[in-house]
Order: C-alpha cells, then sequence, then structure tokens
C-alpha cells in the first residue's frame, strides 16, 4: 500500500478561482472582498454577530486574552490535554494556565474539576472541543454564569460542531477557530474569532491591526500586532466554507467507516470518544484508545504502523508533564492515561474504503497477537 497520511487537503470548489481573482485585482495582503465575506459568512454560519479573521489560530487566542485585559496575577481554567497554543496564548499574556483533568468517555474537560479549580484570580475557562467533539456547553455555561467567569471557547478542531443545536463557538463570550492544513475547512494557515459582544469585538479588532484607530489611518491608539488574514486566504477559506457540508460529511463517512471496521474486527482492543444526545462530533480526527487488552505500548503500535505505511499520531500530551509547563504537583490520571493509550488516525477526504479497511487489518494484525 502506498503511504497514507494522517492528513490532506482538499481542494475541490471555488478556491483557485478566488485565488486568480486575488492575483489578477493586486488584492493580495491584508485587504480585500474575500476577507470580509469570509467573516461575514462564517460568522452567519455559526450563528453570531461578529467575525474578525487573523493570520492563525494561535494569534486569534493570544488577542482574545489580550482584549479581555488577562494579565499577571490572572488565572484562566483549561483541559490539560490540549494543544500547546492553549496554554501558550494565555502564558504570552502573562497570566497563569490552570489545568483541569478531562472526563474519561468523551475525553473532553470535566466540568466538575473545572468547577473546584475556580479561585478569586480566575478570569476565564476555557473548554476545547477536543478532536471535534463539543464539550458539555450546558455545564459549563452554568458554571460561568454561578461564578462570573466568562468562557472563551477554543473550537480549532470543532468547525461545524454542535451542541443541543447551537455551533460551538457561538456559545460563550467568545469562540476562536484555527484554518490550519490539517483543519476541516484550511486556508493553509489562519483563524477566525466569533463573538456576540461588540465592545469585546471593536478592542480586538483595534489589537489585530497594529492599534492604529479605524478612522484615523497611521494613528495608532494602542500597542496592537499585525495579526491580520491576508485576502488569499480568506479566498481559500471562502472556497472551503461553501463546500464546508461536503468537507464534513467526508468525514464523517471515514469515522463511521472505522467505527464499523472496529466492530468486526478489534472489538475489545480499542474504545472511541462517547457522543451523546446533545452533542455533536465532526471528526477533525478519528482517534481511539488501546484497551488494557493490548499488550503492546501505543508508540511500539504507531512504529509498526509505520513501518506499513500508515502515518499516526498520539494524543497530545497533557500540558502538566511537558517541559514548557511541568507541574510535578499535579496528578490528572484521566488526561494521563488517554495520552499514554491513545491514537489519532488518518482522517481525510481522500481514504476509501480500500485504503480504510487496509488500516484496519493492519491494526488487527498488530494489537491482537
Amino acid at each position: 500500500m502506498e503511504r497514507i497520511s494522517i492528513a490532506t487537503p482538499v481542494f475541490n470548489g471555488n478556491e483557485k478561482k478566488y485565488l486568480a481573482e486575488c492575483i489578477d485585482t493586486g488584492w493580495v495582503s491584508a485587504n480585500g472582498r474575500f476577507i470580509t465575506e469570509f467573516q461575514e459568512r462564517f460568522a452567519a454560519y455559526c450563528g453570531s454577530k461578529y467575525a474578525l479573521a487573523c493570520s492563525n489560530g494561535t494569534v486569534t487566542l493570544h488577542l482574545i486574552v489580550k482584549a479581555m485585559g488577562i494579565g499577571p496575577g490572572d488565572e484562566v481554567i483549561m483541559p490539560t490535554l490540549t494543544y500547546v497554543a492553549t496554554a501558550n496564548a494565555v502564558a504570552e499574556c502573562g497570566a497563569t494556565p490552570v489545568f483541569v483533568d478531562s472526563l474519561p468517555d468523551t475525553w473532553n474537560v470535566n466540568p466538575a474539576a473545572v468547577e473546584a479549580a475556580i479561585t478569586p484570580r480566575t478570569k476565564a475557562i476555557i473548554p476545547v472541543h477536543l478532536y471535534g467533539l463539543s464539550c458539555d456547553m450546558t455545564a459549563l455555561m452554568d458554571i460561568s454564569r454561578r461564578h462570573g467567569v466568562p468562557i472563551i471557547e477554543d473550537a480549532a478542531e470543532a468547525h461545524g460542531a454542535e451542541w443541543d443545536g447551537r455551533k460551538v463557538g457561538s456559545i460563550g463570550l467568545v469562540g476562536s477557530f484555527s484554518f490550519f492544513g490539517n483543519k476541516i475547512i484550511t486556508c493553509g494557515e489562519g483563524g477566525m474569532i466569533l463573538t456576540d459582544d461588540k465592545a469585546l469585538y471593536e478592542q480586538m479588532a483595534l489589537l489585530r491591526s497594529q492599534g492604529m484607530d479605524p478612522t484615523h489611518r497611521y494613528w495608532h491608539i494602542a500597542r496592537g500586532y499585525n495579526y491580520r488574514m491576508t485576502n488569499m486566504q480568506a479566498a481559500v477559506g471562502l472556497g472551503q466554507l461553501e463546500k464546508i457540508d461536503w468537507h464534513m460529511g467526508q468525514r464523517k463517512r471515514v469515522a463511521e467507516t472505522y467505527h464499523r471496521l472496529f466492530r468486526e474486527k478489534l472489538e475489545g482492543y480499542v474504545e472511541i470518544q462517547a457522543v451523546t444526545q446533545q452533542e455533536s462530533h465532526v471528526y477533525w480526527m478519528s482517534s481511539l484508545l488501546l484497551t488494557d487488552r493490548v499488550k503492546k505500548d501505543r508508540d511500539q503500535v504507531m512504529a509498526e504502523m509505520e513501518a506499513k505505511n500508515v502515518e499516526m499520531r498520539p494524543l497530545f500530551y497533557p500540558m502538566h508533564v511537558m517541559p514548557a509547563y511541568e507541574d510535578q504537583a499535579l496528578c490528572l490520571p484521566v488526561a494521563e492515561k488517554l495520552s499514554q493509550r491513545g491514537i489519532n488516525l488518518p482522517s481525510h477526504a481522500l481514504l476509501d474504503e480500500e485504503k480504510l479497511t487496509y488500516i484496519v487489518d493492519c491494526l488487527q494484525e498488530i494489537i491482537t497477537k
């Protein structure tokens, strides 16, 4: 079998047409019709009033935290099982990331652990919709209201996912998305912020564009950043957004095929993220946990799959065990076990039945011995 990559972007809409327009008209940088249209249509798709396109997903989080005035002495609660950007954005503002454990079934942040971690210094909660599965936003929004702590949704991996009929990223005070090359829809690099809060939106827009007064060009009223998306990125993003239902449908098809093959060939050897009636899973990544029945180490399984030309990657390492944020006092056993036993599988739209069957057959050969 030819090498099967874990992620491959698909451009089968108007992306090339829109890019050609950027080149032909000269609108290639941080101004142009595609930026405006991408923002407006993404906001409408998710059900938010305001959207702000940025250069990547990490800076959207930094921009949010900065615009909210969170800084030294403040704390922000987040799952330890997340990509490092969630923590980096908070730390870059001088605030302290406070890591909490996950739920063993959904792998998402544990709302009870979030509430237990709240202190007078807590200024925000950042739930992460892990691998495309929505968090328990009912419980988290209830905690937010009772304690007066706003929620920043990290929806980098969850374009189109819903909680109880509402799109993630539009439920908390503000939401953040990534359009990196391996995401459900992509600009190559890019990010988007959503909010219904006009004052917060205006502050983020100010900081995104070097703090320049929007009514007085080249007059800077704040110290800001160049976090703007280019018109070319937005052109690609708009082409992708126009076909988001197709992209989501392909991820679901891949996941459902995996799940059927797991039942047929790997029953008792693997587990998957649980999905309740209120949640929706858009399967940015199809993932599994090796059960205790598997005697091989996770990394050994991945190495043997690599030898069979199948690229895999581990679940995220918990923040509290990595050198950048290591905290020897923390013991978060659910996240630690998930990380030790978890694998992300190839999950892109170009995977057909033959390739998916090959992947599961290889896994069966490796982990059932």
